[in-house]
């Protein structure tokens, strides 16, 4: 028989349980004028083409930044890609120029929208496990920025969609 002070301890049990599974937020990471947060990618089945990179970015400065590229070590490849839909048809392209990061104002690639993508990763990108990128920009340089793996709020599997 459970006492009241048993069920608190098995619900905070099951509580701190639960919140092992839940991957930690990002870090922030300071560039220049640039605070650069929430960096996530997709988990990847073993054999995908691409995985996708988000991340936020803030200009608390002045001047206006671009995102110009990104390289990772666990890709063979990176493109900035924009996610549009035209005529109920979902377009994705690379971005050409870069991603222009307006002084006082925040950015955020995201599904749906602009991301980085992955192309030919070495290895499966895996939950709790992180993807090393080197983000490029016009004026702070290059940041590197580690992206959690995690699956997307409300994404019951590991399909990805950009």
């Amino acid at each position: 028989m459970f006492s009241p002070a048993n069920h608190r301890l098995l619900f905070l049990s099951g509580v701190v349980a639960a919140l092992a599974f839940v991957p930690a937020e990002a870090k922030e990471v300071r560039a220049g004028s640039l605070l650069i947060t929430g960096a996530w990618s997709r988990p990847t089945p073993k054999g995908a083409p691409a995985g996708i990179g988000y991340v936020t970015v803030r200009n608390v400065g002045s001047r206006t930044d671009r995102l110009l590229g990104a390289s990772s070590p666990s890709a063979a490849r990176t493109e900035l890609h924009d996610m549009s839909f035209k005529d109920g048809v979902m377009q994705m392209r690379p971005v050409e120029g870069g991603i222009v990061i307006p002084a006082g104002r925040t950015v955020r690639l995201q599904p749906s929208g602009h991301h980085i993508m992955l192309i030919g990763p070495k290895r499966p990108f895996a939950i709790g496990r992180t993807v090393p990128i080197t983000l490029r920009f016009e004026h702070a340089g290059p940041v590197q920025v580690a992206f959690d793996v995690r699956m997307a709020p409300g994404q019951a599997n590991g399909t990805q969609h950009p």
